[in-house]
Order: C-alpha cells, then sequence, then structure tokens
C-alpha cells in the first residue's frame, strides 16, 4: 500500500522477484497502472494486479496474506521523523481500517514513519475494530539492522554475508540502540567505536536525507531491507522453524507497550520474543537503553492518544 513511491516502487519490484510469492497487489492513490504494468512484465510467477484510488483498496487486500505499507510523505532535509506525523497518522489510519474489514488475519508491515507512533496507531485501530492480533503487527525495523551490519563489517573489515547486529529500542534518533556487544561472530570495539557506529546507525536516515539534498529519503535501502522482512515472513508462514528478525512489536521485554527487538517469527506471527540479548549488556548499551526510553514512551503515547481520539469509521 503506497506502491507508486519512492519506496513503494523498488520494493514492489524486488517483492516481485521473490519465488515465493504467487500475486502481487500494488495499491495507491495514483499511478499504479503503470507500475504495475511495468512491473507485470518481469518473468518471475508473482501475477501483478494494480489498484487505484480508496473505492479499489477493498479489493486489494482480499485473500492476502502479507500487508506491507510504506504509504506517506518521506523526510527532507531538517525534518524529523516527527514532523511526519500529522500527515502519516492520518494515512496508516485510513489504510489499517480497510486491512481490519478485508484481511484481518495478514501479516501487517508498517514503513510509514514515525514507526514508534505509526505502530501503535495501527494497534489501536485494530483493537477498535475487534481484530487485534499482536504477534501479526510488526513495525518494519529491518533498515537500522542491515544499516548496523554493513557499518560493522565495513569497520571491521568482515565478510557481510556473516554480520548480523541486533538492534534493540524503536526507529528513530536516538531511540535506535545497536546492541554492538551482540553481534556475531564476535567483534571487539573499543569505546570510540561504539560510539561513533552507534551515533551513524542512529542518524543513517539523515545522511541519506542530506545527502539527497531534498529530493528525498532512504528509498532503496529501505525497500532492500522491507523486502527482506517480506522474505522472512513469508518462509515463517511456509513453516520455515529457523526466521529470526529485529521487529517492533507488542512486547514485555520492558515496561513500554511496544519496543523492537528480536523476535521468532513462525506461522501465527511472533512465535517468541528473544529476550537473551537485554541480558548481559554493557554498561554504555544499559544506559542508553534507559535514556531512549522516555522518548519512545512519548512516541508510543502521542500515537495511542491520536487513534483513541479518531474513531475508526465503520
Amino acid at each position: 500500500l503506497g506502491a507508486a513511491g519512492g519506496i513503494g516502487q523498488p520494493l514492489a519490484l524486488l517483492v516481485k522477484m521473490s519465488p515465493l510469492i504467487s500475486a502481487l497487489h500494488i495499491y495507491d492513490i495514483a499511478n499504479v497502472k503503470g507500475v504495475a504494468a511495468d512491473l507485470s512484465h518481469c518473468n518471475t510467477p508473482a501475477q501483478v494486479l494494480g489498484f487505484t484510488g480508496s473505492s479499489e483498496l477493498p479489493n486489494s487486500l482480499k485473500g492476502v496474506d502479507v500487508v506491507v505499507i510504506p504509504a506517506g510523505v518521506p523526510r527532507k532535509p531538517g525534518m524529523t521523523r516527527d514532523d511526519l506525523f500529522s500527515i502519516n497518522a492520518n494515512i496508516v489510519k485510513t489504510l489499517v481500517e480497510a486491512v481490519a474489514d478485508n484481511c484481518p488475519d495478514a501479516f501487517i508491515h508498517i514503513i510509514s514513519n514515525p514507526v514508534n507512533s505509526t505502530l501503535p496507531i495501527a494497534a489501536e485501530v485494530l483493537k477498535q475494530k475487534g481484530v487485534y492480533d499482536p504477534k501479526k503487527l510488526f513495525g518494519v525495523t529491518t533498515l537500522d539492522v542491515v544499516r548496523a551490519n554493513t557499518f560493522v563489517a565495513q569497520k571491521k573489515n568482515l565478510k557481510l554475508i556473516d554480520v548480523d547486529v541486533p538492534v534493540v529500542g524503536g526507529h528513530a534518533g536516538k531511540t535506535i540502540l545497536p546492541l554492538l556487544s551482540k553481534t556475531r561472530p564476535p567483534v571487539s570495539f573499543n569505546d570510540e567505536e561504539v560510539q561513533e557506529l552507534t551515533v551513524r546507525i542512529q542518524n543513517a536516515g539523515t545522511e541519506v536525507v542530506e545527502a539527497k539534498e531534498g529530493a528525498g529519503s532512504a528509498t532503496l535501502s529501505m525497500a532492500y531491507a522491507a523486502a527482506r522482512f517480506v522474505e522472512s515472513s513469508l518462509r515463517a508462514l511456509d513453516g520455515d522453524a529457523d526466521v529470526y528478525e529485529c521487529s517492533f512489536v507488542q512486547s514485555d521485554l520492558t515496561e513500554l507497550p511496544f519496543f523492537a527487538s528480536r523476535v521468532k517469527l513462525g506461522r501465527k506471527g511472533v512465535e517468541a520474543i528473544i529476550s537473551s540479548d537485554l541480558q548481559g549488556l554493557t554498561e554504555y548499551e544499559q544506559k542508553a537503553l534507559e535514556a531512549l526510553k522516555p522518548e519512545l514512551k512519548a512516541s508510543i503515547e502521542k500515537g495511542i492518544a491520536f487513534a483513541q481520539k479518531q474513531p475508526v469509521t465503520t
């Protein structure tokens, strides 16, 4: 949903390449027909159908297993993810209402920023509609992991394919906490490297926004990360027993109602939240974890308050 946009188009292409997909439904408020026609010429198995405008939204969702929502406005230089709130909050609310009505059992992947607030909005909408399943609602934070893996591999001259850094917390600025001490394969970092890498991972989105000089935000890397999360979800739905990803989900790991951490995915969604990542943290990580909580809490509460003020349309 949001398939004609900066993330939506490359994401649709990457997803079209997956052999696990039989049908790819792409939706947006405009410019979908061309994207659908273009994609449909790729000789991969997924059948592509385009849907344009709110009147076609319900049909785009009928019978689907996974819904991915990158719809919304991108960040411009000088904007925080929070600045996107008023526009993207309404977009997410409207789309999730349609999901609740047409495919309430689907996995829902929320990409629209600020994820720290839009995911709680989605949860509230689903609750109001009586179809909330916390195991099937995901805030996509995979890009933070992808960036952490890339930057650590570059810094330490490691083979990228081997590197896995869990990233916990939320999906904005200092709420993004890479647990460098939990990097696999084990790597040692001095204090300066930890500081430098953590800040770079937290600000990587802004790095791209500034480099694009007003022409957009991270669209290609976000599409790549989202496609990875879609692929993991499909493997889990197919019964693969060994699927782990970091995601912002309803969680009891901390006192906050939602928190990003590694989760085990299965046919029914989140099968387990991996609590061991938060055990045995370094002093730096423990401090950073406590420091991010107030900001993350405020963002979550902002999303919940928005959804409760705006009753869902039946």
